[in-house]
C-alpha cells in the first residue's frame, strides 16, 4: 500500500507535448548601456553604430530595434573599431593586439554578427608582443581593400582585405627621416604612429603624424613623401579639412593647428594658425578634433579636452566651436570617443554636419547641430539606467491606454530642451511585429527617483521620470545655489547628460514601488521609512502634502532605535508638475528602510511593512487602521540600521559560533561508530537505499532558531477578497509574511465607496500561521474555487477580467524560502506542499504567479508559479497541485546582485541586472517572446580566397560565454617567416549555458631577467626584422589556416 503511495508519476507524452507548447527558455535582449563602452564607430552608409566594450563585446545598433551583438573569444578590451562603409563588415582591434573581423550575416531572415578571422602582426617567438609591433592606429581604405596599420615603433604596415594578408609595403622610420631636415632630427626617434588619415580627394596618399609632432603626406604609389610639417608639440589626433587643401592637428598642450597642404612647399615649418582655445595657462591635452565645413561659411570644430588644468581639469568635456558661437559640453563620465553625422557625398562641396554623437563612459548623447542653440536628441535606446544606482524594479503588463498616453504626455513636458527631431542613427530595418500590449518597467533608484520605461519592445525607451526628494527639506537647493552662484561665464559650460551617481541622501533611495495601473495610483516606499502615495494628474499643481505618522513599535519597552533619523517634510506648499503627484506620506517610526508595499486602489487602502512590524493606512481618511510590531524579544539587531558595523560584526560572530558547534557535534556522531544508536542508523539507510525508487530524497532541514536576528522583517504583503471568518461569507482581508515564517491574516470591514468619508476602516485578526521551519515568508497568493489567482483591483468592476470563482473553497498558498505550501481557507488547513530545499538543495529569492498561453492554440493557457533560487536556477509549478514542470539555469549563482534584482512579468518574461547599468531580458513562455528581429541589407564583395565556414556567436554579450567554435586566425611569426595560429583559450562543453565552471589558467610563475634577457628585442631590432623578412621574401608568406 505504501508502495504505491508516494509512487512517481510515469512519463506522460501528452502532457509533455503540451509543456513544450507553453514553456521554453530563452535570454533574449540586452536593456540598457553597454557596461565599461572603449570603442566607438559609424558606418555613414549603412547608418550603423557600433560600440566595443572591456569585456571584449561588440553591439551594433541602428533604427529602433536594430540591433546585433558579437563577443570575442578573448576576454579582452576593445580598443579600436572600424566599419568597412557599406558593406556590413566591422574590423576590431584588442589590447592583446589582434586584429579581428566581423561580419553582419542574415540567418532565418534575422541578422547576426560574426566574426569570421582575426589577425596578430609579428613578433618574436617566446615574446607576446613587442613595442615595435603594439598596434596604435587603423586606418581601413574607404575602398575597404587596404589596411594601414600604426605601431609603436613608428612603422607603418599594409594588410589585404578582408583575407588580412600582410603586404611587403611597410613604411619605417628611416625612410620618413630622409625627408626630413638635418635640424629636425637632433638624433631623437619620431615615437609611435598617432594617427593616419586617407587624403579626401586622392585616395592613394595618407596623412601619418608621429607622436612627436611631425605630420608626413605619403603617396602610396610611389613610396615617397609629398609634403612633410615639421611639428613640435606632442601630437594628439589629425582631420583632414574636406577640400584636401589643409588639415587641422591636436596637441597635448592644449591647442590645435591648421596647416597648409601643398605641392610647392613640399617641407611646412609653422602652421597658419595656431590656437589654444583656454589658454594661455597650462591647459590638457585635446584628444581628439574634428573639423566640418558648413555651406553657412564658419566651420564647425569640435573637440574634446583641452580644458585649463589647474581649475577645470578634472571636467569632462567637449567643446563647439562655429564663429562667434562657443559652447562647452560638460559630461559627468568620460569621453570615450565622438563623430559627426555629415554628407558623405564626394560631389558635394561642405560636410554641414547634422548631429554630433558622443559616447561617454556611463551614456550616449546625441546634439541637433542644425537647430540653434544646439539641443540634445532624445535617445529611443542606450539610455543609462544606472544614471543613479537601481534600488528595486517592478513591472506591469497589459498598460491601459489611457494610463499609457498621460505617462508619455507628462514625460514630454519634462524635457523643453530636448529637440524632436528624428534619430539620426536609423540604419537596418526592424522586422518584430508592434507589441500586443504596452508594458512598463518601473525602476526605484538611490536618489529617490521613481524613473518608468517603455519596456513592450526591443528597445527600453525612458518615458518619464518621478522625483520624491523635492518633498523633503534636504541640502541639494543649498548646494545647487552655491554651485550656480561660483561659476562663472568662462568656459561658457553646459551641462549635458543625465548620469548622475551622486546622490544627496541615501534615506532617499527607493525601496519598493506598487501602481494600480486602472487608476493612476502609485505608492513608493524608501530607505528612511517614508511611504508616499502619489495621484497621476494632467495639470500642475502648488499644495501642501498630508504628513501621517505610524509608530510601528506600539510603545514596546526595551528597544531603542540606533539607526539614521526620518527625512524631515517640507512645511510649506510644494509645486509639482504634470505627472506624478505625492498626496500623503505615511511616516514609519523607527524610520527603517521599508521592505514590503501593497495597494488596494478600490478599497483606498495601502499596507508596508519593516523589520519592525507592518502598518495598514486609509489614504482617503488619512488616518492609519493598522499598526503591528513584528519583533522578536532578541532582535536588537533590527533596531542598528542597514548600515551597523555592530550588526555585521555580531551576526559574523554568531555565524562562526554555530559553525563551530555544529562542527563538534558532527565530529563527535563520527566517533561513536560501534554505538547501538549507530547500528540503527545504518539500517534506516539501508532500508531507505531498499526504497528509493518509490520514495523521493530529501535533505534534512534543521528548524531555524526563533531567535534569529531580524526576524520580524516583514517580507511581504496582499490584499484579497475571500473567505477569512467562515466559509460562507467573503471579504477584504490583509496577508503578512515575516522572515520567522510567521504569516498573519486580518478581515478588513471595509466601507461602501458611497461612505469612505463617513465609515473607518476596521481590522481584526483572524489568523496567525507559524511555518514549522519558521523560514523567511517570501510571497502570499490567494486562489479562488478553481485554483486560480485572484483579479487585480478594478478588474472585475469593468469587465477587464472574468469575476472569480467565489463558489468553491479558496486556497492560499504560502511560498517560503524553503518550500510552497497551499492551505484551505478558512480553516487553515494544509492541502499540498512541496520541499524544494529538501529536494533541490537551494532557498527560494523570487517567486511570481505568471499565466502561460500555449504557442498551439491561443484559447488554452496555465497559471504557474515560477521561481528563482539562490542557485539562479528557475522553476515553474503547476497550481494548485504544485507539481514541478520545467527547469532552466538562468543566472550564475554567483552573480548575487544578479539574482537579488531578478523581476517576472505575468506573462511569462523576466529582467535581472547582468551590470549596473543592464538589464538582461528572458522569457520562460513559448509565446510571449521579446527580442531582436532586424535586416540589414548589405552589398560587399565575396572574398575569393574565402574558404566557406561559420562561427557562431552567442547574443548575451554580458551575460555567461558559452563555448566558440574557433573560426579563421592567423598570426605571423618570427623573423624566420613561421606562421602560428592564435590559439583562443576554450573552455569544456558545459551542461548548462549557465555552468559556472573555473576555466582560469594560473600563469604566474618566478622569471628573472636572466631568464628572459635572450627574447628581449629593443624597437629597432623588431623594425629591422620586419623589414628584412618583407624584403627577402618579396611577398607576404602568408597561410590560411582553417
Amino acid at each position: 500500500m505504501m508502495k504505491f503511495r508516494f509512487r512517481r508519476q510515469g512519463h506522460d507524452p501528452q502532457r509533455e507535448k503540451i509543456k513544450q507548447d507553453l514553456f521554453a527558455f530563452n535570454k533574449t535582449v540586452e536593456h540598457g548601456f553597454p557596461n565599461q563602452p572603449s570603442a566607438l564607430a559609424y558606418d555613414p552608409k549603412l547608418q550603423l553604430m557600433a560600440i566595443g566594450t572591456k569585456s571584449g563585446a561588440i553591439k551594433v545598433y541602428g533604427a529602433p530595434g536594430v540591433e546585433c551583438t558579437g563577443l570575442h573569444k578573448e576576454t579582452a578590451t576593445v580598443t579600436q573599431l572600424h566599419f568597412f562603409p557599406g558593406q556590413g563588415r566591422i574590423l576590431s582591434l584588442l589590447d592583446d593586439n589582434t586584429l579581428h573581423l566581423w561580419e553582419i550575416e542574415q540567418k532565418e531572415q534575422c541578422s547576426h554578427l560574426e566574426e569570421v578571422r582575426s589577425f596578430m602582426l609579428p613578433g618574436r617567438s617566446g615574446i607576446e608582443s613587442t613595442s615595435a609591433t603594439r598596434v596604435t592606429v587603423l586606418l581601413p581604405k574607404l575602398s575597404c581593400d587596404l589596411l594601414a596599420v600604426g605601431t609603436e615603433g613608428g612603422g607603418v604596415h599594409f594588410l589585404e582585405l578582408p583575407s588580412f594578408t600582410l603586404l611587403d609595403r611597410s613604411i619605417f622610420q628611416d625612410e620618413i627621416m630622409q625627408s626630413v631636415p638635418e635640424e629636425y632630427k637632433c638624433g631623437k626617434s619620431l615615437g609611435p604612429v598617432e594617427s593616419l588619415q586617407e587624403h579626401p580627394q586622392h585616395p592613394d596618399k595618407i596623412l601619418i603624424g608621429y607622436s612627436r609632432g611631425l605630420v608626413v603626406l605619403w603617396d602610396l604609389q610611389s613610396r615617397h613623401a609629398d609634403n612633410v610639417f615639421l611639428g613640435k608639440q606632442q601630437l594628439e589626433s589629425l582631420v583632414w579639412v574636406r577640400s584636401g587643401n589643409s588639415f587641422v592637428s591636436s596637441h597635448s598642450d592644449g591647442g590645435y593647428m591648421v596647416w597648409p597642404v601643398s605641392s610647392s612647399t613640399p617641407c611646412t615649418h609653422e602652421p597658419v594658425t595656431s590656437t589654444i582655445p583656454y589658454g594661455p595657462f597650462p591647459c590638457k591635452a585635446v584628444n581628439k578634433i574634428l573639423w566640418r565645413t558648413t555651406e553657412s561659411g564658419a566651420p564647425l570644430v569640435l573637440f574634446s579636452g583641452g580644458m585649463p588644468r589647474a581649475s577645470y581639469g578634472d571636467r569632462h568635456c567637449l567643446t563647439i566651436l562655429q564663429d562667434s558661437q562657443h559652447i562647452t559640453l560638460d559630461f559627468t563620465s568620460r569621453v570615450i570617443d565622438f563623430f559627426t553625422i555629415h554628407c558623405i557625398d564626394r560631389d558635394k562641396e561642405f560636410d554641414d554636419p547634422w548631429a554630433l554623437v558622443v559616447l561617454l563612459e556611463e551614456e550616449l548623447v546625441v546634439i541637433d547641430l542644425q537647430t540653434a542653440g544646439w539641443p540634445t536628441i532624445p535617445s529611443p535606446y542606450l539610455a543609462p539606467l544606472h544614471s543613479s544606482a537601481i534600488t528595486c524594479s517592478y513591472h506591469i503588463s497589459n498598460v491601459p491606454t489611457k494610463l499609457w498616453d498621460r505617462v508619455i504626455s507628462a514625460g514630454q513636458r519634462q524635457c523643453p530642451l530636448q529637440t524632436h527631431t528624428n534619430w539620426p542613427i536609423c540604419g537596418g530595418k526592424n522586422l518584430a511585429p508592434s507589441p500586443k500590449q504596452q508594458e512598463l518597467l518601473l525602476t526605484g533608484h538611490e536618489d529617490g527617483t521613481v524613473r518608468f520605461w517603455d519596456a513592450s519592445g526591443v528597445s527600453l525607451r525612458p518615458l518619464y521620470k518621478l522625483s520624491t526628494a523635492n518633498i523633503f527639506q534636504t541640502d541639494c537647493d543649498h548646494n545647487d545655489s552655491l554651485t550656480q552662484a561660483g561659476e562663472e561665464d568662462w568656459p561658457p559650460f553646459r551641462k549635458v547628460g543625465c548620469f548622475d551617481p551622486y546622490s544627496d541622501d541615501p534615506r532617499l533611495g527607493i525601496q519598493k514601488i506598487c501602481l494600480c495601473k486602472y487608476s493612476g495610483k502609485l505608492v513608493v516606499a524608501g530607505t528612511a521609512g517614508q511611504v508616499i502615495v502619489l495621484y497621476l494628474c494632467d495639470e500642475k499643481s502648488d499644495h501642501m502634502i498630508d504628513v501621517a505618522t505610524v509608530d510601528l513599535l506600539q510603545d514596546r519597552e526595551g528597544f531603542t532605535w540606533k539607526g539614521h533619523d526620518r527625512l524631515p517634510p517640507k512645511s510649506s506648499s510644494v509645486l509639482f508638475a504634470p505627472g506624478f503627484q505625492p498626496v500623503v506620506l505615511v511616516q514609519c517610526m523607527p524610520p527603517a528602510a521599508v521592505t514590503a508595499v501593497t495597494l488596494h486602489a478600490e478599497w483606498n487602502l495601502i499596507a508596508f511593512g519593516t523589520s519592525h512590524g507592518f502598518g495598514l493606512f486609509d489614504y482617503h481618511r488619512r488616518s492609519p487602521v493598522l499598526a503591528r510590531c513584528t519583533l522578536h524579544p532578541n532582535d536588537s539587531l533590527a533596531m542598528e540600521g542597514p548600515l551597523s558595523r555592530v550588526k555585521s560584526l555580531k551576526k559574523s560572530l554568531r555565524q562562526s559560533f554555530r559553525r563551530i558547534r555544529k562542527s563538534r557535534v558532527s565530529g563527535k556522531k563520527r566517533v561513536m561508530v560501534s554505538s547501538p544508536s549507530s547500528k540503527v542508523q545504518e539500517a534506516n539507510a539501508q532500508l531507505a537505499e531498499q526504497d528509493a525508487e518509490v520514495t523521493p530524497v530529501q535533505r534534512r532541514i534543521e528548524p531555524r532558531s526563533a531567535d534569529d536576528s531580524l526576524s520580524g522583517v516583514v517580507r511581504c504583503l496582499c490584499f484579497a477578497d475571500t473567505f477569512l471568518r467562515d466559509g460562507t461569507h467573503h471579504g477584504p482581508t490583509m496577508w503578512a509574511g515575516t522572515n520567522s515564517g510567521c504569516v498573519y491574516a486580518y478581515a478588513l470591514d471595509v466601507p461602501s465607496q458611497d461612505k469612505f468619508s463617513e465609515q473607518s476602516v476596521e481590522a481584526l485578526l483572524g489568523k496567525e500561521i507559524q511555518l514549522m521551519h519558521r523560514a523567511p515568508v517570501v510571497s502570499i497568493a490567494v486562489l479562488d474555487g478553481r485554483g486560480n489567482p485572484l483579479p487585480e483591483p478594478y478588474e472585475v468592476s469593468r469587465d477587464l477580467a472574468k469575476a472569480p470563482d467565489m463558489q468553491g473553497s479558496h486556497s492560499v498558498l504560502i511560498a517560503s524560502e524553503e518550500q510552497f505550501k497551499v492551505f484551505m481557507l478558512p480553516r487553515v488547513s494544509a492541502k499540498t506542499k512541496f520541499k524544494l530545499t529538501a529536494h533541490e538543495g537551494c532557498r527560494v529569492r523570487k517567486v511570481a504567479l505568471v499565466n502561460f498561453s500555449s504557442v498551439a492554440s491561443e484559447d488554452y493557457s496555465e497559471n504557474g508559479l515560477v521561481c528563482l533560487t539562490n542557485l539562479g536556477d528557475i522553476h515553474v509549478f503547476s497550481i494548485p497541485a504544485l507539481r514541478p514542470q520545467v527547469r532552466y539555469d538562468c543566472i550564475r549563482k554567483e552573480d548575487i546582485s544578479g539574482i537579488a534584482s531578478c523581476v517576472f512579468t505575468k506573462t511569462g518574461q523576466g529582467f535581472y541586472l547582468i551590470s549596473p547599468s543592464e538589464y538582461e531580458r528572458f522569457s520562460l513562455s513559448a509565446r510571449v517572446i521579446t527580442k531582436p528581429l532586424c535586416q540589414v541589407d548589405v552589398d560587399r564583395p565575396r572574398d575569393p580566397s574565402e574558404l566557406s565556414f561559420c562561427m557562431t556567436v552567442p547574443h548575451q554579450a554580458n551575460g555567461t560565454h558559452k563555448t566558440q567554435p574557433t573560426g579563421e586566425s592567423k598570426s605571423v611569426g618570427d623573423a624566420e617567416g613561421v606562421f602560428d595560429e592564435i590559439s583562443p583559450l576554450s573552455s569544456p562543453a558545459l551542461d548548462s549555458p549557465n555552468s559556472s565552471a573555473d576555466i582560469t589558467l594560473d600563469t604566474t610563475g618566478e622569471l628573472t631577467v636572466e631568464d628572459v634577457k635572450d627574447f628581449l628585442v629593443t624597437v629597432d631590432e623588431a623594425e629591422n626584422n620586419l623589414r628584412n623578412m618583407t624584403e627577402e621574401d618579396g611577398r607576404s608568406p602568408g597561410i590560411i589556416i582553417n
